[in-house]
């Protein structure tokens, strides 16, 4: 399947001496703890990333030196990019629950110092509000109540002053 179109011989054997590149780029980089992405390799061989994209070998040897890094010399015990998302996910998780936390503390402290300035300023109502309005109310039904038995003990006394004019005047007419 040799073709002898030089343009196609070039164009393989530029490809080829990307891949080699991009493969040497790989092996320092594992090899000497250096940065394992697919952007990081393409600036090391000089190459674009679309190039990596095209080629699914290549691709797969980055994404499988990422996920599998070396192990490190004299420097710990290894740590996994499993583990190291784990840690990511749960501290952007921690993360979110204190924002929400923070943000329910701040409403309660606002409300807690708009109803300290209202009542420091003396616009606000006492705080026995409720207390006031149950007396003004138990005392209107008293006014009604006493109005009411002023009124019969009025109708009471007239019926009574009726009774004696007419008791007096009925005296008066016998004597």
């Amino acid at each position: 399947m040799s073709t002898n179109n030089p343009m196609i011989e070039g164009r393989r054997a530029d490809s080829a001496r990307r891949r080699q590149r991009v493969i040497k780029a790989l092996n320092e980089a594992t090899a000497h703890d250096g940065e394992i992405s697919v952007s990081a390799i393409a600036r090391a061989a000089g190459v674009d990333r679309t190039f990596l994209y095209r080629h699914h070998d290549l691709l797969a040897q980055i994404h499988t030196a990422q996920a599998n890094p070396p192990p490190a010399e004299g420097h710990g015990p290894l740590v996994s990019r499993a583990s190291l998302q784990a840690d990511l996910t749960n501290a952007q998780g921690r993360l979110t629950r204190q924002a929400a936390h923070i943000r329910q503390l701040e409403k309660r402290l606002a409300v807690f110092l708009g109803e300290q300035a209202w009542h420091e300023s003396g616009l606000g109502a006492p705080a026995d509000i409720d207390q006031l309005q149950h007396r003004v109310t138990t005392l209107e039904q008293q006014v009604v109540d006493l109005t009411d038995q002023l009124e019969r003990r009025d109708d009471e006394l007239a019926a009574a002053r009726a009774a004696n004019r007419e008791l007096i005047a009925n005296l008066n007419r016998r004597a």
